[in-house]
C-alpha cells in the first residue's frame, strides 16, 4: 500500500521531532557529565593548592626552628599574639601580618587562604581571621602538655625537634574549622583527640577542629614537611560550648588515638 503525500509528511515530521528529543537528551546528558567533570577538576585543583599552602606553612615553621632552635610558639599567655597574627589588646583589631610565623610567609606576611574553605565562612565570623582555614598542633608542637609559658617572654614554650621521635607521623598543621550555630568559623589549632594537662591524655575530649573537606579527607602537614590526605576515624567530639554541631560539618580526628596518636611526638 502506497502512503499518501500527506501521510508521508506526517511521518517525516514525527521522525524529526523524535530526533530532536533524542538529540536534546544527549546534549543534556553530555552537559551534565561535562559539569560534573569540571567540578571534579576544580576540586582536585583546590585540594592541590591547599596542600601547597600547608607545605609552605611547614617550611615556614622549619625555618623558624632553624633560627630559634624550637618550633614556633602557638601563642602568648595573654592570648593576643598567635602563630598567625596578633592584636594589641583583647578588644583591638586582629592583624594577620603580625604572627610569629609572619616573617617566614613571604611578602604578604600572611597565611594563604585554603580555596576549599574560602566559600564556607561568611564575612568576619571568626574571633580572628588569618588562619587561612588551617590549624597548628598547639598541644604538642607549638606548645607542651600542660601549656607552660616562658616567664620572661610570656610565650608558650614550644617543642624541640630532638623530642619529635617520629616526624613523618607527627602532626604539625591540618585543615581546620570550628562549628558554630549556622556555620563554620576559622580556628587556629588542630586539637588532639584528648586534652593533655601535663600528665598524659586525660580522657576528656575537646570539640574537634580537624576539618575533612578535601573529598571527605583532612589535609595534614607532618613534622617532616610532607603533606597527606587522611580519612576521619570513628570518634565523636566533646561538648561544643558555643552550640555548634561538629559532626554535621565534617569535623573530627584522624589516625590512632592511644596516647593522642599522631599529635604526640612520642607516640608509638
Amino acid at each position: 500500500m502506497i502512503e499518501s503525500p500527506q501521510a508521508q509528511r506526517h511521518a517525516a515530521a514525527a521522525f524529526s521531532l523524535m530526533e530532536l528529543l533524542v538529540t536534546l537528551a544527549v546534549i543534556v546528558s553530555l552537559t551534565a557529565l561535562a559539569f560534573t567533570g569540571a567540578r571534579r577538576m576544580i576540586t582536585t585543583a583546590r585540594i592541590a593548592e591547599s596542600a601547597t599552602n600547608l607545605r609552605n606553612l611547614a617550611i615556614a615553621n622549619t625555618t623558624y626552628l632553624t633560627d630559634h632552635g624550637v618550633y614556633c610558639p602557638a601563642d602568648d599567655r595573654f592570648n593576643n599574639r598567635r602563630w598567625h597574627g596578633a592584636r594589641g589588646a583583647t578588644d583591638s583589631r586582629f592583624d594577620p601580618t603580625k604572627g610569629f610565623l609572619s616573617p617566614y610567609l613571604g611578602k604578604s606576611r600572611q597565611v594563604t587562604v585554603c580555596p576549599l574553605f574560602r566559600a564556607m565562612v561568611e564575612g568576619s565570623a571568626s574571633f580572628e581571621n588569618g588562619t587561612g582555614g588551617y590549624g597548628y598542633n598547639a598541644a604538642y608542637i607549638g606548645g607542651l602538655p600542660g601549656g607552660p609559658f616562658d616567664k620572661t617572654t610570656y610565650l608558650r614554650i614550644s617543642q624541640r625537634p630532638a623530642n619529635v621521635t617520629n616526624p613523618s607521623r607527627t602532626v604539625m598543621f591540618t585543615t581546620t574549622a570550628y562549628a558554630r550555630p549556622g556555620g563554620l568559623q576559622e580556628y587556629p589549632y588542630c586539637e588532639p583527640p584528648f586534652w593533655d594537662y601535663g600528665d598524659g591524655p586525660s580522657g576528656s575530649r575537646p570539640s574537634p577542629s580537624v576539618h575533612f573537606r578535601a573529598n571527605g579527607k583532612a589535609l595534614v602537614a607532618w613534622c617532616d614537611g610532607s603533606v597527606t590526605a587522611e580519612a576521619a576515624n570513628a570518634s565523636r567530639g566533646g561538648r561544643n560550648p558555643h552550640g555548634g554541631d561538629p559532626e554535621s560539618h565534617a569535623l573530627g580526628w584522624c589516625g590512632p588515638e592511644e596516647n593522642n596518636g599522631w599529635w604526640n611526638p612520642n607516640h608509638r
